[in-house]
């Protein structure tokens, strides 16, 4: 961004302050002296803010745009106006609130804000110029918005799954970190102390094994060691155990979206079953796994092939 210098050897600038709002925006001009000369709330489609531009344009051609708000429901305006050639600076909304309290006897509404937007902008020196964004730049922004969705939804999945872990086996969350990989995929088959004291050590190595799991022989010791120090089952386990499975899912899933946003998806069938595609280009850079259904697990755990992720059952 660059900063914006007041134009001070032209006299005749307008300056137009909008309140930016999801359905409508209100936009306020003041001249150099700061007297109204519009005052309009607009519905925020293209014919109201074409109509918008125009009239204001009437009032003066040397015009200087002011926003509180940047992007998303802004963009539709802030695209308008750089077509146009017109100058537009960003003003914060706090920015927006902190100065406002200066502006006494006009109550708190949209064309209050949009006022003072437009009278900051007037008589600031500091704010920052938008400038048009390349279609690389905006694919930048919106993927890396995702992602950061991901990442916080991932990491609320991840708390819910470990209090609901701890609810029946705290042994097993004090032994792993349930946020690992390996893990996840120990949960997604075997939630409860009992299922896995009967599974036992070797059979569950060979299970993680087969599911490509690091340090199998490792994980299972922990996990079974875990099991053997508790024999009590917990009022709820079974269905503590069937929202632990279908937690760790999701888990898995989110995390492989947060390394490929907008390329994984996961969708679910009425009949329970779960399929998780990708693009084949991370098909290719992905390596195959297959493993059979595992009869003693008492949950549905994912099988991992190039292409897809299946659970059944």
């Amino acid at each position: 961004m660059e900063h914006v210098e007041r134009p001070e050897a032209r006299m005749a600038w307008n300056w137009a302050g909008t309140d930016i709002g999801k359905a409508h925006h209100h936009t306020v001009v003041l001249n150099s002296d700061g007297e109204v000369l519009l005052s309009r709330k607009v519905v925020n489609d293209e014919p109201e803010l074409l109509s918008l531009i125009s009239d204001v344009l009437e009032l003066g051609e040397d015009v200087v745009w002011a926003v509180d708000v940047a992007d998303g429901m802004a963009c539709l305006l802030v695209n308008f106006l750089l077509n146009h050639g017109q100058t537009i600076v960003y003003l914060p909304g706090f920015a927006v609130n902190r100065a406002a309290a200066g502006y006494r006897g006009l109550g708190k509404t949209d064309a209050k804000d949009a006022r003072v937007i437009a009278d900051q902008a007037r008589m600031r020196r500091d704010l920052h110029l938008l400038a048009p964004e390349s279609d690389l730049a905006a694919e930048v922004r919106v993927m890396t918005d995702r992602r950061a969705d991901l990442v916080q939804e991932r990491t609320r999945k991840s708390n819910r799954l470990h209090a609901q872990v701890l609810s029946i086996f705290p042994a097993l969350v004090r032994a792993l970190d349930l946020t690992n990989i390996g893990p996840l995929v120990l949960l997604s088959g075997y939630q409860t102390p009992a299922a896995l004291r009967r599974l036992g050590r070797k059979r569950l190595m060979t299970w993680l094994r087969n599911r490509k799991v690091r340090s199998a022989k490792l994980l299972a010791g922990t996990a079974v060691d875990a099991a053997e120090r508790q024999h009590t089952q917990l009022p709820g386990e079974s269905a503590i155990a069937r929202v632990i499975c279908d937690l760790t899912l999701e888990v898995i899933s989110l995390h492989s979206l947060r390394v490929a946003p907008g390329v994984y998806e996961l969708t679910w069938a009425p009949d329970g079953r779960a399929t998780w595609s990708y693009g084949r280009e991370q098909v290719r850079r992905r390596p195959s796994h297959r493993v059979a259904p595992d009869r003693h697990s008492r949950h549905p755990h994912p099988r991992v092939s190039r292409g897809s992720l299946e659970v059944v059952g």
